[in-house]
């Protein structure tokens, strides 16, 4: 390999259509600001597979436009086997995730990837992002501003990571789907 590897970090919240999408869309436009867009990717994925192939949510999409992000080419994925090897880290947006993430772990290495969103924010007043689905536009704007607060610390914590080269991730790692 010619490039260093990026950092992968993939976010997980319950359908990838709400939570997880605004994580993603709002780390990758953070490292991308910073200077370090090429040192990192970001995804996002769903435990469950009930919107696969799906847009994000109209109302993240519009909360994400409101604050200047762009979140069009969100397609919702599921969680697999492979997420864990092809990923540096997973995070968690609330504990039932961070639970089922956990249990899915095939070793202690897989279960050490998993963190919960909130961790990086020493202000929030829960360890969950609450799911805005069944509620309104305002709901999905506070539940960005979560994310952002929290994403912004996240970043924090690898950033100085991010800025130092990375070695060549190497082949053969496991793959497979969940139930």
């Amino acid at each position: 390999m010619t490039s260093p590897d990026p950092f992968r970090v993939i976010f997980v919240c319950t359908g990838n259509i709400c939570r997880s999408p605004m994580a993603e869309v709002v780390f990758r436009d953070l490292a991308e600001r910073q200077g370090l867009g090429s040192r990192i990717v970001s995804r996002s994925a769903g435990t469950g597979d009930w919107h696969l192939g799906e847009r994000a949510d109209h109302r993240t999409l519009d909360s994400l436009a409101r604050r200047g992000y762009d979140g069009s080419q969100h397609r919702a994925k599921q969680f697999t086997f492979a997420s864990f090897s092809e990923n540096d880290l997973v995070v968690a947006l609330d504990r039932t995730h961070e639970r089922i993430l956990r249990e899915w772990a095939h070793n202690e290495d897989e279960e050490g990837k998993v963190t919960l969103l909130l961790a990086f924010d020493p202000e929030a007043p829960s360890q969950d992002v609450p799911d805005p689905y069944y509620a309104g536009a305002e709901m999905f704007d506070s539940v960005l501003g979560m994310i952002e607060t929290a994403t912004r610390g996240l970043f924090r914590q690898l950033e100085p990571a991010l800025r130092q080269p990375r070695t060549p991730r190497t082949p053969g790692a496991r793959s497979g789907g969940l139930p």
